[in-house]
């Protein structure tokens, strides 16, 4: 169990399930999650790694101007997949899910992820992690059957590699859960940089 000490609260800028259920994983549950309505259209030549960055540090200046958010230790993330320069974000619809899965069968990808903590008193810590994938060649009916399951909705790059596509991947280097939707270690270490006392069971600290 990961513990704060005195009144400090947590709070985690994202409706994700995925990332709720990280931070569980290692004891932490926010007191509040907070939704950042934020544009995450890519600007123009904007490379994936940067995008992260740029959503993540967007989302959380927007939910820290929210009353949930005062006085909190604030956690905001984005995934972005990137294939070389291209962005592949969440589909908008089967038929461009099926397009990256496409694209990424037999290839490597990166995922980025941007991760911006904001402390009580207003510093703030930001990081980029990223992560390589290999992919497998996908047949043609692997792709239909995933495709036809829905799991692809609302992933970036069309996948998710804590569920039915965690077959598709022989090989990752890197970080895991930044694939999954935040990197554990790295989000820890900026709160803890930025004076956020953890302590957990498992003897890391």
């Amino acid at each position: 169990m990961v513990r704060t000490s005195g009144p400090a609260r947590l709070v985690l800028a994202s409706a994700s399930p995925r990332r709720r259920d990280l931070l569980a994983q290692v004891g932490l549950v926010p007191d509040a999650f907070l939704s950042a309505d934020i544009d995450e259209t890519p600007r123009k030549g904007e490379l994936p790694g940067p995008l992260a960055s740029r959503l993540a540090c967007a989302k959380a200046n927007a939910a820290s101007a929210m009353p949930d958010a005062a006085g909190a230790y604030l956690i905001a993330a984005d995934t972005v997949v990137g294939l070389g320069r291209r962005v592949l974000g969440k589909p908008v619809d089967a038929a461009e899910a099926r397009l990256f899965l496409e694209m990424l069968s037999g290839r490597r990808h990166r995922v980025y992820g941007g991760v911006s903590v904001i402390a009580p008193d207003g510093r703030r810590a930001e990081r980029l992690v990223t992560t390589s994938v290999r992919f497998k060649r996908l047949e043609r009916s692997e792709i239909d059957a995933y495709i036809a399951g829905g799991e692809w909705t609302d992933k970036a790059g069309g996948y998710g590699i804590q569920g039915l596509a965690g077959a598709f991947v022989p090989a990752i280097t890197g970080s895991y859960f930044n694939v999954v939707g935040l990197p554990l270690y790295e989000t820890l270490s900026l709160l803890r940089g930025l004076g956020f006392e953890a302590s957990a069971a498992t003897g890391a600290g």
